[in-house]
């Protein structure tokens, strides 16, 4: 373990903590972890209001303007943004005078680690959907537990964050994120690694570059640490080796189809509304989101569960019943094949409207085909918004050719990030467009979203074949934000 992260106290009631950029979505979930612990929290940002400003008023918590005034000398801890610079900043500047120990987002979530048995959920795709699945199994579990995950879950109520903690340490449960080795901050007991493959390219430049990333994550576990990893994912099989190498001692347990033992999975219908499955322990699951990949994360999240209840001297047999209501009672989260509208045609035709984070080939590539096996009856429109020019150039092949479960592809142009130059890109999303017009047989190009809203419908209003008896499946998918384009075409149906 790095021993320059910062500790935080065991117990965090009455512990004084300051966050500057309060409202950012990641900082609103340590709020609430730490809130639920005790701690007092005070908070700045700007004055522009944000939907997690209900979340913090529901707490007590009022974000001031920034100012030094805000961090006073009994302030124990501050928590800043990346978008705030400790130079710049008059709360920072206050904070460094006073010798303030300050931490950013993840270093923060490092140090909560720290105080409790942490589990970590990492890999490629699927971190956000695990952790919800497993808080959503805790939730009905007699474990103390905090859980946060990267994004709002339906069963969260709704929120980033799950408290099951009565008293004490809780058992703790985090989505954490390999970009810039973010996850290295934190120090988990068990970890969950769903995938490995080449991404953030920025960072990453190859594929050995992103896994020793992941290997070094893993070697972080204490002595006869667990990794639960995907045993039909090859780059999270290879990691789990090497990391076994580096670290004899770590305890390896594998889940899928290709897994043996406990956590071996077979696949079994699709029948209304969910997907089932058995796995060799629990026998038959059933789960009520669409899509072969959400299966292996339930057996992820069953996995860690179920290991959690041995830690805590539990004999998981008597619970697999409320593990499975646990499962079924998981709806998805936010951005995660969320279900963002229903709506009707001239003719009558059904539409459901469905927005999904999906950004990377692999991930657009299974989602897709999950909905084909799910929404078995409906026509699939896509409208896909491809994130960073770097990207979208390393994997552009593998982008273009990912849509084949798609009946329709409209593609927009490239969301990039603020750390890239438009103009200087090799790629754009024209050149996207062409290139998988090559693998699929009907796909548009609209550079802008309100283009796109008014193909889209034009899509939408033609007379549907009668091998598509349940209507359309619209999708917008991306990290980008092009989910305005399936809220722009709901509202012009509800005009029409």
């Amino acid at each position: 373990m790095n021993s320059n992260l910062i500790t935080l106290p065991s117990i965090l009631n009455g512990v004084k903590f300051h966050f500057v950029g309060i409202k950012g979505t990641g900082m609103v979930a340590l709020v609430e972890i730490l809130n639920a612990r005790g701690a007092v929290i005070s908070g700045s940002d700007v004055s522009e209001r944000f939907y997690t400003d209900d979340v913090l008023e529901k707490l007590g918590i009022c974000a001031k303007e920034f100012s030094a005034d805000n961090v006073t000398e009994d302030i124990q801890f501050v928590v800043y943004s990346s978008a705030y610079n400790p130079e710049k900043n008059p709360d920072l500047k206050r904070a460094v005078e006073l010798g303030i120990p300050m931490m950013l987002y993840s270093e923060a979530l490092g140090a909560i680690s720290r105080t409790a048995f942490s589990a970590g959920i990492c890999g490629v795709h699927g971190k956000t959907t695990t952790t919800g699945l497993t808080g959503t199994i805790l939730k009905h579990l007699p474990l103390n537990s905090q859980i946060l995950a990267g994004s709002i879950i339906s069963s969260f109520g709704n929120s980033c964050t799950l408290n099951n903690a009565n008293s004490g340490n809780p058992y703790f449960v985090a989505e954490t994120c390999e970009y810039q080795r973010h996850f290295m901050a934190y120090s988990p007991s068990k970890i969950i690694l769903t995938s490995v493959e080449s991404d953030h390219q920025d960072y990453y430049p190859t594929f050995r570059d992103i896994q020793n990333a992941f290997v070094d994550y893993a070697c972080l576990l204490p002595e006869n640490g667990q990794l639960i990893y995907c045993a039909d994912d090859d780059g999270a099989v290879e990691t789990a080796s090497i990391a076994k190498e580096k670290r004899p001692d770590i305890s390896l347990i594998p889940y899928g189809v290709k897994a043996e033992g406990d956590y071996k999975l077979s696949f079994g219908r699709v029948e209304k509304g969910c997907q089932y499955f058995t796995l060799q322990s629990l026998g038959e699951c059933a789960l009520a989101v669409p899509g072969e990949h959400n299966v292996r994360n339930s057996c992820a999240a069953i996995a860690l569960a179920v290991e959690l209840l041995k830690t805590e001297g539990k004999n998981p047999e008597d619970f697999y019943s409320i593990i499975k209501e646990g499962l079924l009672a998981f709806a998805g989260g936010k951005r995660r094949s969320e279900i963002v509208g229903r709506g009707k045609n001239r003719a009558g035709n059904e539409i459901l409207f469905l927005d999904d984070y999906g950004h990377h080939p692999t991930a657009i590539k299974t989602t897709l085909a999950g909905y084909r096996e799910f929404y078995k009856g409906h026509k699939i429109i896509v409208d896909f918004m491809s994130h960073t020019y770097t990207r979208t150039a390393a994997l552009l092949e593998e982008f273009a050719s990912s849509f084949e479960s798609a009946d329709v592809v409209i593609l927009n142009k490239i969301y990039g990030s603020a750390r890239e130059n438009a103009e200087a890109a090799s790629v754009t999303g024209k050149i996207l467009a062409d290139h998988a017009s090559k693998y699929h047989s009907n796909v548009i190009y609209a550079e802008e979203f309100d283009e796109a809203a008014e193909k889209g419908l034009e899509l939408l209003e033609q007379p549907l074949d009668a091998k598509y008896p349940d209507g359309y499946l619209f999708v917008t998918m991306g990290a980008g934000d092009n989910w305005k384009v399936g809220k722009k075409i709901i509202d012009l149906l509800c005009r029409s």
